[in-house]
């Protein structure tokens, strides 16, 4: 079974739609703080589009989306990124994400060799043994509408990133769930395949993106062909950029009179 939880009116086709609101399209009326009605390990695959930020308690929910996946089922989670005014300062959504969230999500975490960096949580670590694991394969960016619109290139939009707030608008991720011994060269593998995702990443990668795939090493679609990211990218010509480099604002002291 596929799962689309809080799917809305945009549910994927193919997949099992679970929302609060009997929106055309859902498959089952639920509301999900109760748990998730499904049997053990009947799922292969978990989609959660801008749904997880809104549930009630969060390590309830992962522990049910834990324990309805098979072994090696891949979740897709799609949230507002943390470090976003306009997302901080909403009262609905209950919870935060940014790059670090991943380790949040296992005792043993894998660190994809593509894409954005989790950095490490010293001394911040997870201590308790978590009642999941969901190992990260790729974890991407998505900027600021302003950004999307301005000639920025990757390389300046990382540089911002890491300095400003308001930059990352949301941010995706995808994980397998883990309940058998696995190898890193199975997660590397894995984190390579070209998996789905929502609708709407398509718009909001309108912009260069960080993910960077050498030739050498090319995703692999679930077939096993080769398969390219869909990614849209934009090059310009080193006159349009002279010497551009991220500014902050600088405040000025007034002189007492």
């Amino acid at each position: 079974m596929k799962l689309d939880l809080g799917c809305g009116t945009h549910k994927h086709p193919d997949f099992y739609g679970i929302d609060r609101r009997p929106h055309q399209d859902v498959d089952l009326v639920w509301d999900l703080n109760e748990g998730l009605p499904l049997p053990d390990e009947s799922v292969e695959w978990v989609m959660a589009c801008r749904f997880l930020p809104y549930v009630h308690d969060l390590q309830a929910m992962l522990t049910e989306i834990y324990r309805v996946s098979i072994h090696k089922a891949i979740v897709c989670i799609l949230v507002p990124y943390a470090h976003s005014f306009k997302h901080s300062t909403n009262p609905l959504l209950r919870h935060r994400f940014d790059e670090h969230t991943p380790r949040h999500f296992t005792n043993c975490f894998f660190q994809p060799s593509h894409g954005p960096v989790s950095p490490a949580l010293s001394p911040y670590e997870n201590l308790d043994e978590l009642p999941y694991d969901f190992r990260l394969l790729r974890m991407e960016y998505f900027y600021n509408e302003s950004l999307r619109a301005a000639s920025y290139e990757s390389e300046e939009l990382e540089d911002l990133h890491r300095i400003q707030v308001n930059v990352v608008d949301e941010i995706l991720y995808h994980f397998v769930v883990i309940k058998e011994e696995v190898t890193p060269s199975e997660l590397e593998q894995l984190s390579r395949h070209s998996h789905m995702e929502p609708h709407c990443a398509h718009e909001l990668r309108s912009i260069p993106s960080p993910l960077d795939f050498s030739e050498e090493e090319p995703l692999l679609s679930d077939e096993g062909g080769i398969r390219r990211p869909k990614v849209l990218r934009r090059t310009f010509s080193p006159r349009h950029f002279p010497n551009k480099t991220p500014q902050l604002l600088t405040i000025r002291k007034r002189n007492p009179s």
